[in-house]
């Protein structure tokens, strides 16, 4: 059968889509958080917040505001595919050569670049589950299979059945901490004796989008085991502390060798200007990571305190969101508060039913947030 437009020029036909490969039928687009934009025009409202994708609410850093203003005037060159101003800002500031060191369209283009290049048909990946959902989506472009460990009591790690997923198939194996969506984490000993059982052969890899937030004496820093000589790629990210998610800039600390086998893969000019100028004065700029650091402390008490006085307990976190058991529906509990202008994060979507998951916004947002939770908890609770 052929599908025409009224011109007469064939659009498809079934041999053509015959041809798609069958792995990706698995496969749906990514449900990001809704748009500002979006809710505001759906519900009739004027002022909605947006606490759904863990983003920074003091914003970029000034410093790299002005670099992207005098950037401008270089948008009609390309970008420079190396990244060589930024690769040596990563490597002045984590003391680890820039042959060990790739940047990525953020941590998405990051995970998908490492499955193409390990990554053949019926290879097995581990992952923590709940988690992030990419994973799983680099895992399936390539064909692969998704072995999902499922978190313990509290969304703690249980790195006995991680261990004891790997098989002869695994190539690779993540650990995400701080945990996206859980905020819980990995502490040093335990990361040292899981990696020292590891087998050779599987690479594992340290996503560390919200290290910057991290407070915890004992948390895991993957940079530490690589220096070691430790099996294992680190992956961080601009989006969170930095506050440059429109930007999309991720990196990769890995093995030279590693690094060099992954760049195959990588497209020539992957990450642009502006977001390479913005993420080098960003890197630069201890006062913005400080001030964003201490806001999220004070946002994360005041949203505490909040949800312990409407009667709810959360799972302590060492991130710049934390999750909390709505012991309700937690659709229907998102549903309301979206019609209240406040947008957070169904618990169901993120692999976690029953939970919901808010960012720790400004004082102000967190507010909004706990005010709006009140009225529509008390709703659900009477219909209970």
């Amino acid at each position: 059968m052929t599908i025409r437009c009224s011109g007469g020029v064939v659009l498809m036909t079934h041999e053509i889509l015959n041809n798609v490969r069958k792995n990706l039928q698995a496969i749906t687009p990514y449900s990001p958080g809704k748009p500002i934009s979006d809710v505001k025009r759906e519900y009739g409202l004027k002022d909605v917040i947006k606490l759904a994708s863990n983003e920074n609410p003091v914003g970029p850093s000034k410093k790299a505001q002005e670099a992207i203003l005098t950037a401008l005037g270089s948008l009609h060159r390309y970008p420079d595919g190396g990244a060589v101003d930024l690769k040596a800002a990563l490597a002045a500031k984590y003391s680890i050569p820039t042959g060990q060191i790739l940047v990525g369209n953020g941590s998405d283009e990051c995970i998908k670049m490492i499955s193409e290049t390990f990554l053949n048909p019926g290879d097995e990946v581990v992952v923590p589950s709940p988690s992030f959902s990419q994973y799983w989506f680099g895992t399936q472009v390539m064909a692969g299979t998704s072995v999902q460990v499922p978190l313990l009591d509290g969304f703690q790690y249980d790195l006995d059945a991680m261990l004891a997923a790997v098989t002869d198939k695994t190539k690779l194996l993540y650990l995400c901490s701080p945990n996206n969506p859980t905020g819980t984490y990995i502490r040093k000993d335990e990361l040292r004796h899981f990696l020292d059982q590891v087998p050779s052969h599987v690479l594992v890899i340290l996503d560390e989008a919200y290290i910057e937030y991290a407070t915890a004496d004992d948390v895991a820093s993957g940079i530490d085991f690589l220096k070691e000589g430790y099996n294992v790629l680190v992956m961080r990210t601009f989006s969170k502390m930095y506050a440059l998610a429109a930007l999309r800039i991720g990196y990769v600390f890995c093995r030279e060798e590693i690094a060099t086998e992954i760049n195959r893969v990588r497209e020539p000019f992957n990450v642009n200007t502006l977001a390479q100028v913005a993420a080098v004065a960003a890197l630069g700029d201890e006062e913005h990571v400080e001030t964003s650091r201490a806001l999220n402390s004070s946002g994360y008490e005041q949203l505490t305190k909040g949800l312990e006085a409407l009667g709810f307990s959360h799972i302590p976190t060492q991130a710049n969101f934390l999750i909390f058991d709505t012991k309700l529906n937690d659709k229907e509990l998102f549903q309301l508060l979206l019609e209240k202008g406040i947008i957070a994060r169904s618990g169901t979507a993120l692999g976690a039913p029953g939970y919901l998951r808010v960012t720790i916004g400004s004082s102000e947002e967190n507010q909004l947030f706990l005010n709006a939770l009140e009225l529509v908890v008390s709703k659900l609770r009477q219909k209970v």
